[in-house]
This record gives C-alpha cells, structure tokens and sequence, in this order.
C-alpha cells in the first residue's frame, strides 16, 4: 500500500524525501545569493523607470519644465547604458515670410501630441505600482536575507557586488 507522500508526489518529482529537501534547500539558497547580488540593479531600474513613466527624464513641446540634470543621467543609463546625455535641441527656426507661417500655421493640429486616452493612465498608474512593488519586494529580500542568513558578511559583500560591478562597466 502507497504512502500519503508516495500518492501525491508531483510527477517526475525526486524520488526521495532527502534529497528533494536538498534541492529545495540548494534552490533556496540561489535564489537568496541572486536576490541580494541584483536587488540594487533591481531598485534602481524599478526607480528609474518610474521616472520615465511620469516623463520627469525629457521636456515636453510647449512646456516650461526642464528635466534636473541627474534625472536625464539616469534615465540615459536606464535606457542607454551610458551617462552620455544628448546636447538640448533648438526648435525650428521661425519662418522669414508672412506665407510660410501661414502654410505653417494650418498644420498646427499635426503638431500637438495627441490626448492620451484612459488605459493610457490607467497603464501608467499598473507600471508605477509595479516600480513601487519591485522596490518595496527588493527591500524586504535583502532584509529577509540579512534576518535568516547566518553569514552577514556575505550578504553585505554581494550587496556590494551588486552594486559597484555596473558602476564599473559603465567607464
């Protein structure tokens, strides 16, 4: 007669009970050393992409705003990979003849950006709760990390890692 374990073992599923413990655990514990090496590319992307979201990283046609020069930086990181922001574009010149602005000004409904539309808000509002749910999970893995891990020294030098290995791939 079958066991409970033997009649509800997932199929293809390790055959005994040790050694599925100590896969599980190996898992377990690749999943922590991951999480923590990545959790401050994870913040800071999640943050960065939150920026953009909410358009803080460009000037908008017919707005006054101009992004702080950090906000551009990092979102050049975010979608570049370098801190290498582009020189600020003059507008069009304004035309010399009474006709060119003329002709101009009847295509002036060409050049507006269009209304954006309802799920247009509604998506923006999905992807900065998923930023804020990104950070906020990353935050309480290195925290969980740091609580049920014996080795502090090892959380704190892949948290280190994880953070000065892009800053030195970006010279």
């Amino acid at each position: 007669m079958a066991t409970v374990n033997q009649t509800f073992r997932a199929p293809g599923s390790l055959k005994t009970g040790k050694t599925s413990a100590n896969v599980l655990r190996w898992v377990r514990q690749v999943h922590l050393w991951l999480g923590v090496f990545f959790a401050p590319a994870i913040i800071f992307f999640a943050f960065t992409g939150a920026l953009q979201t909410l358009n803080l990283h460009e000037a908008q046609p017919g707005s006054t705003y101009q992004p702080p020069l950090w906000i551009e930086k990092l979102a050049q990181l975010h979608k570049k990979q370098n801190l290498q922001v582009r020189p600020k574009r003059k507008g069009p010149p304004e035309p010399a003849r009474p006709e060119a602005q003329a002709r101009r000004s009847g295509d002036e409904r060409l050049q507006q950006p269009p209304v954006p539309s309802v799920s247009t808000y509604l998506m923006k509002w999905f992807v900065l709760l998923m930023s804020l749910g990104l950070i906020t999970t990353s935050l309480l893995g290195v925290y969980m990390a740091f609580q049920y891990n014996r080795s502090r020294r090892l959380i704190w030098t892949l948290l280190v890692l994880g953070t000065v290995v892009p800053v030195l791939f970006m010279r």
